[in-house]
């Protein structure tokens, strides 16, 4: 599908947008963190937190409002007006970045999280409309994939290169994504999705409610928003312990926080990919009751054997940590927890494609986006209090792969086998 028209500019935009994202958000935090406000700790941990409200805000704001947009218009279109806006909040950002103007880099992160908030209903829902439907599962697993490596990508240039070349290379990027898009094949609206029928409503907070409370209406398509809400919560949990996991419990240095985001990322890629072959096309659950075993186990895992890790020198290198007694075992539990949240997510997004209205498909992913950001807010909140009440970094672990269990159960109670949702 890597070479065909109907999938591979669709990728490549997406795959581009989610490596800006992160690119510009963590450029940011490094000028902050190693040039601002290197004086000033307590400043740059502020920012960090203020950087992630600014960035989820608009998906609480502005989804409803987003998938209305992308069942009217056609989104390929739409898609084209989105990454033109980039290569503006990429020129703000380049500019943030070579003065050192936190303000300017907090709109360009404001903009862009509007930017993934106006195009996430768009990708997904575009889908069905390009590919065959024994191509939806490889569609959405190349899309997964794709999203974590670029997330890695983006992560890691940015600690690797000065800010004001990150600025550039962002640029670059989007207007690279702007050219891509303009290869995507039209994407007209469904039937029935016209103007008459379908007029935007302006009040957010009514859209909003709406859009939900549609999605509610079939079950399978709302086991699969609370599904995927709950591994995007839990995963970004879990990746924002790393960096105190490692130097607090593990007594080891960031190129070990570094290894285990990339081991957390590649292996849900390939999670990702392994799901589409075993399903053979299929768009089924029949992997996802397991999967989310396998991620419950993994997190309970990674609780007891980074409670028992000892660790034997300090700020210790990747090569000196992996000869710790205890070290491989908890590199396994990673690479557990990412392949089966790999596996564990893809059919459900494959399921919300294919079991939304079409005229309400992007809708249907914008209340997805919505429930995503608010279930993440609130295990963050409930992690905080745990933390806040002394629980150390692996007794979250195991709340969370205790909490997961439950997922999994709930899994094997409603999703039946060999069902497509």
């Amino acid at each position: 599908m890597l070479t065909k028209r109907r999938f591979a500019p669709m990728f490549g935009v997406q795959f581009l947008g989610a490596f800006n994202d992160n690119l510009l958000k963590f450029a940011m935090l490094f000028l902050a963190n190693f040039t601002i406000y290197a004086e000033q700790p307590e400043k740059a941990e502020m920012l960090a937190a203020v950087a992630s409200g600014i960035f989820i805000a608009p998906y609480f704001l502005f989804s409803a409002l987003a998938g209305q947009l992308a069942d009217r218009i056609d989104k390929a279109r739409l898609v084209r007006w989105v990454k033109l806006a980039e290569v503006a909040i990429m020129t703000l950002g380049l500019a943030g970045l070579w003065f050192h103007a936190i303000p300017a880099l907090l709109v360009a992160l404001f903009l862009m999280g509007l930017h993934s908030t106006i195009f996430g209903p768009v990708k997904f829902s575009i889908l069905p409309q390009h590919l065959r439907e024994h191509e939806i599962m490889g569609g959405t697993g190349l899309f997964e994939a794709g999203t974590f490596l670029a997330i890695l990508g983006g992560q890691l240039l940015a600690g690797l290169v000065p800010a004001w070349e990150a600025g550039l290379c962002a640029m670059a990027i989007a207007v690279l994504g702007y050219l891509m898009a303009r290869a995507i094949p039209p994407a007209p609206p469904a039937s029935g999705a016209d103007r008459g029928k379908h007029p935007v409503d302006w009040n957010l907070w009514r859209s909003t409610m709406q859009i939900v409370g549609s999605a509610r209406r079939d079950k399978g398509v709302w086991l699969a928003i609370l599904g995927i809400s709950w591994f995007f919560a839990a995963g970004a949990v879990l990746v924002s312990e790393f960096a105190p996991l490692v130097s607090g419990v593990l007594g080891a240095a960031q190129d070990v926080a570094t290894v285990f985001l990339v081991i957390f990322s590649v292996a849900i890629a390939l999670g990702s990919l392994a799901v589409n072959r075993l399903l053979g096309g299929q768009v089924s659950t029949r992997y996802v009751p397991v999967s989310a075993l396998g991620l419950s186990l993994g997190l309970i895992d990674l609780w007891l054997s980074t409670g028992a890790f000892s660790p034997r020198m300090e700020a210790a290198s990747f090569v000196q940590f992996v000869a710790e007694p205890g070290a491989w075992r908890i590199l396994a539990d990673l690479v557990l927890i990412a392949f089966s949240g790999g596996m564990f997510v893809v059919p459900l997004y494959a399921v919300l494609q294919m079991h939304s209205l079409p005229e309400e498909r992007s809708r249907t992913i914008a209340a997805n986006n919505i429930v995503n950001a608010a279930m993440t807010v609130i295990v963050v909140l409930a992690v905080a209090g745990l933390l806040a009440l002394g629980i150390d970094v692996p007794g979250v672990l195991g709340a969370l792969g205790l909490a997961s269990l439950v997922v999994a159960f709930i899994g094997f109670r409603f999703l039946r086998p060999g069902a497509a949702g």
